[in-house]
């Protein structure tokens, strides 16, 4: 007589097999992400990296506590946080994401304090903006997957911006840029036809 194994026989099997593969899943998917590492410029690009694709997907964001909002400045988008952080000493629900950078969303109308106390260069003082900063890292690495050789930069900065009066941006910007032409291995390395 034929007999099909019950729910009881594959359990064992099931347990075996699937729940180390649901445990890694949901390992990987509830990754923390940490917002004041990243903004307080203590994480590196490929953590900065790993904030985009999550950014990209509004559910994604959503689930890791960021709440997009109105896009109220062309060059930015906002994220109001599901529990507060504090970063640079201060609270805050809100981070903004422009390009590489990301930032705290601070209630400080004044930028100056902050960037006296993170001893940032200013860049900018007049007609109401500020802009402050400081290059923490400048290394050469190389990818890992092409073998180039890029530099990896991460700049703390504070300022202000019109489309947020009374607040000031605090964070980080990461990025990998490629060598200056004169700085590269193809500008010393000889040429192809042995001239």
């Amino acid at each position: 007589m034929l007999r099909f194994p019950s729910i009881a026989d594959l359990l064992p099997v099931l347990l075996r097999t699937a729940l180390p593969l649901l445990l890694v899943a949901s390992t990987a998917s509830a990754a923390p992400l940490d917002l004041p590492a990243l903004i307080e410029c203590r994480q590196g690009v490929a953590k900065h990296a790993a904030l985009a694709p999550l950014l990209a997907d509004p559910l994604k964001a959503v689930a890791h506590g960021l709440q997009p909002l109105p896009q109220g400045n062309q060059f930015m988008s906002e994220y109001r946080l599901a529990s507060p952080i504090t970063v640079f000493g201060q609270q805050t629900e809100r981070v903004a994401v422009a390009g590489a950078s990301i930032m705290a969303v601070l209630d400080q109308a004044d930028p100056r304090p902050l960037a006296r106390q993170l001893a940032l260069e200013i860049g900018y003082d007049q007609d109401g903006k500020f802009m402050a900063g400081r290059e923490l890292v400048s290394r050469d690495v190389t990818d890992p997957k092409t073998g180039e050789a890029q530099i990896e930069s991460i700049i703390l900065s504070v300022s202000t911006v019109a489309s947020h009066p009374g607040r000031t941006l605090a964070g980080c910007t990461y990025s990998l840029d490629l060598p200056a032409e004169d700085e590269g291995p193809a500008a010393t390395a000889p040429a192809a036809d042995g001239h």
